[in-house]
C-alpha cells in the first residue's frame, strides 16, 4: 500500500497539481492587490469617483439596523477572478508553447543535378555488375 501511495503522489500530474495549488495560493495576494489598488481605483474614478467596495443596497429591517447586501464587494471578487484567469491562461499558453517542439519541416527535395549524379552513379554500379 504504502508503494501504491508512493506511485501515486509520484506521478507527473499529482506533482503538477500540487505545484499549481502553491503557487495559485502565492498569486491570490498579488491579484487582490492588483485589482484592489491599481485596476479598481481608476474604474471608481471614471465612474465619478465611486469606490467599488463601498457599494451596497440596504435593506430596512423592523429593528432599525439595515441589512447590507455589499454588491461592491462581490464586483471586486469577480474581477479578482477574470484577473486570475486571464493571468493563469497566459502562464499556461506561454508554457505550452516553450513545451511544444517545433515542428519538424519536410527535408528539402534534392537540386536536379544531384539527381542526375545519383542515376550516373547507379547506371555505372549495374554496368560493373
Amino acid at each position: 500500500m504504502v508503494s501504491e501511495f508512493k506511485e501515486f503522489a509520484m506521478r507527473g500530474n499529482v506533482v503538477d497539481l500540487a505545484v499549481g495549488v502553491i503557487i495559485g495560493a502565492a498569486f491570490a495576494p498579488i491579484v487582490s492587490t492588483l485589482v484592489e489598488n491599481i485596476i479598481m481605483p481608476p474604474i471608481g474614478y471614471v465612474l465619478a469617483g465611486i469606490d467599488f467596495s463601498s457599494l451596497a443596497i440596504v435593506l430596512p429591517t423592523p429593528t432599525g439596523d439595515g441589512v447590507e447586501i455589499k454588491y461592491g464587494l462581490f464586483l471586486n471578487a469577480v474581477f479578482k477572478f477574470l484577473v486570475t484567469a486571464l493571468a493563469i491562461f497566459l502562464l499556461v499558453r506561454v508554457l505550452n508553447k516553450l513545451q511544444k517542439p517545433a515542428p519538424a519541416e519536410a527535408p528539402a527535395p534534392p537540386p536536379p543535378s544531384e539527381i542526375y549524379l545519383r542515376e550516373i552513379r547507379d547506371a555505372l554500379v549495374n554496368r560493373q555488375a
